[in-house]
């Protein structure tokens, strides 16, 4: 539960609901309420249909500059021969092609209700339904607010505690847009927004009353009514030049149930269903005491290790609330936002923004959240495999840094677009999804085949350096940073470390691929032989892991961006066991970029917790996670970039950090506790998913486990490392392991079996 005792302040301090498709924000005033509303379809479509001419043959003299040293001039000459618009050359009035994404409308509730007593306003994760309550002149007035989980609307329910009637007002509006040609109107209880954009999107956003009392209307989307009680059902859809919004909003309503009772009993159900797979509980609850106050006091420094929790399930909200299949992935602001033109366009960012936002998908079991994710990768494809023709001559796919849901697979940033490495990134998604459910049609039917086209692009992209006669890429860069001597404001160079790790991740998880499935042979013999001809990673003169084959003097040492870090988290190239060398210089990297000030936005933040959490260290993460919270956190937790920008993808990294705290399950082998902090003293976890198909619940006292249940979804060897001395019963029969090490036991498994550790 998260409550506050007074309205928001402004609108990212609201309270957010959503059913992936409809979102909205509500801020909770008494007297004047503005329920700000988004449809996720809505996007400006100006560069729908946006291409690239073909430049591949400027890649040769490109690569000429970077291998005789000339980083500079070949840095220069790929950002104008390579990149788009926008960028560095909005100062030249030339705005990029993303499209921004817009906000739909408000829905007000005027009742003249000022300076109410008794007010409180929350927001109730189980059962996603924000309440606004207070006294007004001795009588207890309530207002509802959901988005129907399988219902394309939103209900708000309105209520007299005294059960006499009252007057309040409800109007349609839409912030002042010359670009949008607005018609509104009312009768029948039912108001009505229909909006045009010049490119031929369309949208209407429509509302009707339902109740015993009276509604009449008054001018434009506007009603008045009285009523003791009522239902206001509300509903937004989008659509091209030749559909009709309206009528399909109106049909959205017919088809919606008018009891609230139903409503809110259907629409819990189906939220439930997905948030209660995972529990979590560290102590410390402090639920009386309002929200705000207790990230204040964080702020202070006192502790509340049950806000973390607080934070960790509102994650799991959120993603549930912004993602649902059928629709579009979340965005920078997941699905709300109130501006024309919102930072960065509240767009779709594929440099860590996007991956961020799905990775606590998996472990807290939210697989059908990760739907709009692979549907947005598939959509790119045909364009992509065009856009890695026209650019670099290349087979395969290259997916953009920045984007819309258009499917569009352009630069559009000039000075920071030239990157190839996003399309290897969202792979990583897709192999995943079979790595924690080892489902072999979709791997072979979505996983792969993509993998295939990443690979086959590194096939043609590739390309061996001549001094040192290794593969590398070329021209490539760590995202958004720079180094002394490259390009601003980013440096493009041979070979950066990240696009390094994701080529290898490609490669061997496109082997990994087509070895289950049994095919291309070929393939496989030439993927490993690419692989053999990486170069190795570095270690600079810091005994840092460098972020650039060569040891560059860094211009920003505390930049927001760890992308070299990729290989610690999110991927598992690097651990203590395997590669204990580069992932001790990789803690060096993060140590210098820490001190030196880096973590500074709340995004940055969380994958600093993820990372602290793979180095097992479990104190350094509960710490950068109290910085994420405090630092980084509205009064409503929505995670913020500086200077003082909504931007979600922080919250979903707090939630993975906090996932990789309690439980770890990459290199066919589950952690328990991995980084559990020393004030996580007692808790308990239930329903984490572990890779291999199982779900994990922890419970522990004194910082160790006392209980861990393991559930088998497919059957199959499950190794676990723990503390020493655990007995691993079955059906109340203890079971010999099949294999034990001093922290590691291994155990066949049964399809629906449950097992049990315990310790004496």
């Amino acid at each position: 539960m998260m409550w506050y005792t007074s309205p928001a302040k402004e609108y990212m301090c609201g309270l957010p609901i959503g059913n992936g498709r409809l979102a909205a924000m509500v801020l909770g005033h008494a007297d004047d309420e503005r329920v700000a509303l988004n449809h996720e379809w809505l996007w400006r479509g100006k560069g729908r249909d946006r291409d690239v001419e073909p430049r591949h043959q400027f890649l040769a003299e490109i690569r000429r500059l970077f291998f005789e040293g000339k980083v500079f001039e070949a840095g220069t000459l790929a950002n104008e021969k390579l990149g788009g618009l926008g960028g560095v050359l909005y100062k030249q009035g030339i705005p990029n092609r993303v499209d921004p994404y817009q906000p739909a409308g408000d829905l007000w509730i005027r009742t003249g209700h000022s300076s109410p007593q008794n007010y409180r306003r929350q927001l109730d994760l189980d059962k996603a339904l924000v309440t606004v309550s207070y006294d007004y002149s001795g009588t207890r007035f309530t207002r509802e607010y959901l988005a129907h989980s399988g219902l394309n609307v939103i209900a708000v329910h309105v209520k007299s505690g005294n059960r006499k009637s009252f007057p309040f007002d409800l109007s349609l509006t839409r912030i002042d847009d010359p670009d949008c040609s607005l018609t509104a109107g009312s009768s029948g209880g039912v108001m009505m927004l229909h909006g045009r954009f010049p490119e031929g999107i369309q949208f209407a956003v429509c509302a009707k009353v339902v109740t015993r009392g009276k509604v009449t209307s008054t001018h434009g989307a506007a009603l008045h009514v009285e009523a003791s009680e009522a239902v206001i059902l509300l509903a937004m859809c989008c659509c091209r030049e030749d559909k009709d919004p309206t009528q399909r909003c109106l049909e959205c309503l017919e088809a919606a149930p008018v009891s609230w009772p139903k409503l809110l009993k259907s629409h819990i159900k189906a939220h439930q269903s997905l948030y209660r797979r995972v529990s979590l509980d560290i102590g410390d609850d402090r639920r009386d005491f309002p929200t705000d106050a207790r990230l204040a006091a964080v702020r202070r420094g006192e502790s509340d290790e049950g806000l973390f929790a607080l934070y960790f399930n509102y994650g799991r909200y959120l993603l549930i609330s912004s993602s649902r299949p059928g629709g579009y992935p979340a965005n920078l602001q997941g699905k709300w936002n109130e501006e024309l033109r919102p930072p960065w366009e509240s767009d779709l960012h594929h440099d860590v923004n996007l991956e961020m936002n799905y990775w606590p998908a998996e472990p807290c079991g939210l697989i059908e959240c990760l739907e709009p994710l692979y549907e947005h990768i598939e959509r790119f494809v045909p364009h992509a495999k065009e856009v890695a023709r026209k650019l670099y001559n290349c087979r395969g796919v290259v997916f953009p840094l920045q984007t819309d849901p258009w499917g569009r697979a352009t630069p559009e940033s000039r000075g920071w677009d030239v990157w190839v490495g996003a399309a290897g990134w969202l792979s990583q998604h897709l192999w995943w999804r079979y790595e924690y459910g080892l489902d072999k049609q979709f791997l072979r039917e979505r996983a792969y085949p993509f993998l295939k086209e990443v690979a086959a692009f590194y096939e043609d992209y590739l390309i061996e350096d001549p001094r040192s006669g290794c593969l590398v890429a070329v021209p490539s860069q760590s995202p958004e940073n720079r180094f002394v001597g490259g390009t601003e404001p980013v440096s493009l160079c041979v070979m950066a470390t990240m696009d390094l790790e994701l080529a290898t991740d490609v490669l061997t998880h496109a082997i990994k691929a087509a070895e289950i499935l049994n095919v291309d042979s070929g393939l496989r013999a030439k993927w490993a032989a690419m692989l053999r001809k990486l170069p190795p990673l570095q270690i600079g003169k810091h005994g840092q892991l460098q972020e650039w084959l060569e040891d560059y003097e860094e211009c920003e040492p505390s930049h927001r961006h760890i992308s070299h870090l990729y290989a610690l988290f999110p991927s598992d190239i690097l651990t203590p066991e395997k590669e204990p060398e580069f992932t001790s210089a990789a803690r060096v990297s993060l140590e210098r970029r820490l001190a030196a000030g880096g973590g500074h936005t709340g995004w940055s933040r969380s994958w600093v917790v993820c990372c602290w959490a793979r180095f097992r260290e479990g104190n350094l993460a509960r710490e950068h996670l109290a910085h994420l919270v405090g630092d980084f956190a509205t009064d409503t937790l929505l995670d913020l970039h500086p200077p003082r920008i909504f931007q979600i993808d922080g919250n979903f990294g707090g939630t993975a950090g906090i996932c990789e705290m309690l439980m770890q399950s990459h290199d066919n082998v589950i952690r328990i506790l991995p980084a559990l902090p020393s004030a996580w003293k007692d808790g308990e976890v239930t329903g984490l998913r572990a890779r291999g198909g199982f779900i994990v619940d922890i419970k522990w006292a004194n910082g160790r486990p006392g209980k861990v249940t393991i559930h088998s979804t497919l059957g199959g060897k499950c190794r676990i490392v723990c503390p020493p001395g655990a007995n691993v019963m079955f059906k109340g029969r203890k079971l010999k392991p099949e294999s034990s090490a001093l922290a590691e036991i291994g155990f066949s498994t049964r399809k629906s079996g449950t097992y049990e550790l315990v310790w004496h």
